[in-house]
């Protein structure tokens, strides 16, 4: 295709179209789920529009000029219209997710063949990606919140698709709950900005953001998009709705519609309240550090392997918030090149985190299909028996610990470098807090490599600890080879990061009204965001030293160690018991974190079981880890409902005298209040 084909191709329209045909996918597959190819057509299908969508994304991401400004369907509100458009910021986001979501949906199509009832996931799978796609492209209230529904509903359907199983229901129900609190905290929050005008097209709260009260809108956002992303204490639905879904439904959910909850943060907050006021930063920063310790610290707690994610997924969004808080304050202080670096910081972890989750999501669902298990007491060994899908999910794990040459460094660093920024900031609150939350992003980096260690050693490395895991056996080529890509993009996007970061120019010069320098033409492809003499990173020759290096510690321990075979019993702790039970857990791995901090932040209680001497049973460690958050905030208001809903189950059973004499007892009550108020 030539360069004036290209410029001739108008991006919003395919964007429209791919909706239009990602729903029309949704009905295809009502039809077709129950036939045996009917998962493979439409997940194949899903392939290809994620990708022709994702290319039509990029294309206005790179030459923004050549995007239409919006278009008008006569749909909407009564005598209304729905407006879409597709500026930097959305086609940014729109990459994103569609790169991911076809990645992803070529690894449903074998994946999808181990599901029991595909008739309850496969019409809903297409259905969710089109409202992701219709949330990006919205430029009025009333589709944006149609989209963010049709969002959530979808979603919703996809994890209680196992609905035999209690705590998969349980999970629906807590997440449609806190879905529908954030949908009606945006509600809210657009019905501010709208102002007294009314006007609910994007281009006319823009007009009225001034006269929109920052404060009321700064927090309905956080409530709203907050909510949808995972940040504490509005995390509670995510370490229970992710492990329910099918595994690529939660590399998605996770990967990919927590980075819709962030882009609708941003363009409330960036884009439709106004210019920022430097207070903005302050609940934001305090929420997105507090939400990257307690995630981090969740996640090294667990072993079930998908909840372990999800709770990474939660540490990973509060370092996203961490850059846009920072962008916040830059921005409100007229300090554009801090401020454009600490956005491109955030969308570029947007971006690698989308990438090396939806790896490690696929990656357990390989396992729970090879093994049945998602809990790592019950693994090990694997890496003999699926070494394709342990070497992907190493990537992942190197990648998602910030760790060079792959993406997740690259970004982190990033943050790091805006971090360093701050004595530059002329006022003097987030002057001092943005040093305590550098710190605190740099224990929970450092928390994160501790608890990858664990995840990967756990499941992958030792002896097998379960007849399962003896009989796994490696995963179906598609789900290989999404894996392998994913995998291969994580480490493409940590080797040459200057192609995405002056990919992501517009978007911060369209929020923040300044860019980064270019990067790509920097010598030998290093990255120098704000000037060499500051810092400076090139991706290229840490890979090209670190390839080096293990090439050449092969090479000289082949050629110069001894080639005679030595046999010896392996290091034992001091256990000679073969059993694959005295070698390390992912709960001894755990213990000295958990001892630190458990009784502060998960009142921790290890419980000893020993038996009667002489008695047969053996001795038993139980130890108890509590949420505090969801016993603090939730579990109160669930019971209050509960007991409620007791009682007012009761007046459905009263006799006709008792009726009688309940409306007879409200109305005196009723004129009692009635004289009294008058």
């Amino acid at each position: 295709m030539t360069r004036d084909m290209l410029s001739s191709v108008d991006p919003l329209l395919v964007a429209a179209s791919g909706i239009g045909l990602l729903l029309a996918l949704a009905l295809l597959g009502a039809v077709v789920a129950r036939r045996s190819f009917g998962s493979r057509l439409i997940y194949s299908a899903c392939t290809l529009v994620c990708s022709v969508l994702a290319a039509a994304a990029l294309l206005a991401l790179l030459q923004p000029t050549s995007a239409a400004s919006s278009l008008q369907l006569a749909v909407g509100l009564p005598l209304g219209q729905t407006f879409l458009g597709l500026d930097a910021l959305s086609a940014a986001f729109a990459v994103i997710v569609n790169l991911t979501s076809a990645i992803v949906s070529l690894g449903a199509i074998g994946y999808g063949a181990h599901a029991r009832e595909p008739q309850r996931v496969v019409p809903f799978y297409p259905a969710f990606v089109g409202a992701m796609n219709l949330v990006l492209l919205a430029q009025d209230a009333f589709s944006f919140l149609v989209g963010w529904e049709f969002m959530s509903l979808a979603s919703w359907a996809l994890v209680v698709s196992d609905h035999l199983s209690e705590s998969n229901r349980r999970a629906g129900l807590v997440y449609v709950i806190m879905a529908a609190g954030g949908a009606l905290a945006l509600l809210f929050a657009f019905g501010v900005l709208a102002g007294t005008d009314g006007g609910y097209s994007f281009a006319q709260m823009r007009q009225s953001a001034a006269f929109a009260p920052a404060a009321i809108v700064l927090v309905l956002a956080l409530l709203g998009a907050g909510s949808k992303a995972g940040l504490v204490p509005l995390h509670a639905w995510l370490p229970l709705a992710h492990p329910a879904a099918p595994s690529h439904v939660s590399a998605l959910m996770s990967g990919v519609m927590t980075k819709v909850a962030v882009y609708g943060f941003v363009r409330i907050v960036f884009d439709l309240a106004g210019p920022p006021s430097w207070w903005w930063s302050v609940p934001v920063l305090v929420v997105a550090a507090v939400t990257a310790l307690l995630g981090v610290l969740h996640a090294l707690m667990e072993h079930d392997l998908k909840r372990l994610l999800a709770y990474h997924t939660v540490e990973n969004i509060g370092i996203i918030f961490i850059g846009l808080g920072l962008a916040l304050a830059f921005e409100a202080s007229g300090m554009g090149a801090a401020g454009a670096l600490a956005l491109v910081a955030a969308v570029f972890h947007v971006f690698n985190h989308s990438l090396f989750k939806s790896l490690l999501f696929l990656g357990s669902g390989a396992i729970l299909n090879a093994t049945g298990e998602r809990d790592m007491e019950h693994l090990g060994g694997l890496i003999h028996r699926m070494p394709v899908t342990a070497v992907a999910f190493l990537v992942g794990c190197v990648a998602i610990s910030a760790l060079p040459p792959f993406n997740g460094f690259v970004s982190e660093w990033l943050t790091f470098q805006a971090i360093l920024l701050s004595p530059q900031l002329p006022q003097w609150i987030p002057r001092l807090l943005v040093p305590a939350v550098g710190a605190t992003l740099a224990c929970s980096a450092a928390l994160a490599a501790a608890c990858f260690v664990k995840a990967f050693g756990a499941t992958f490395l030792g002896r097998p600890r379960s007849n399962a895991a003896v009989a796994a056996r490696e995963t179906d080529g598609w789900s290989r080879s999404a894996m392998v890509l994913f995998a291969a993009l994580c480490l493409l996007a940590g080797v040459l990061p200057g192609w995405v970061i002056d990919a992501l120019g517009g978007v911060s010069d369209l929020l923040v009204s300044a860019r980064l320098d270019p990067q790509a033409a920097q010598p030998w492809l290093r990255i120098a965001p704000i000037s060499a003499d500051r810092g400076a990173y090139n991706g290229l020759l840490v890979f090209v030293m670190i390839a080096s290096a293990a090439a050449a510690t092969a090479l000289i321990a082949r050629r110069v160690a001894s080639h005679a075979l030595r046999r010896s019993p392996a290091w034992d702790c001091g256990f000679p018991d073969p059993s694959p039970a005295t070698q390390y857990t992912s709960g001894s791995f755990a213990q000295p974190i958990r001892r630190v901090f458990g009784s502060v932040v998960f009142r921790a209680r290890e419980h000893v079981e020993i038996p009667q001497p002489g008695a047969p049973g053996t001795a038993k460690l139980r130890v108890d880890v509590h949420d505090i958050v969801w016993e603090v905030l939730y579990l109160p208001v669930i019971r209050a409902v509960d007991a409620l809903a007791d009682l007012l189950t009761k007046l459905q059973f009263l006799t006709i005298r008792k009726y009688l004499m309940l409306v007879f007892a409200t109305l005196i009550l009723l004129l009692i209040i009635t004289g009294i108020w008058r």
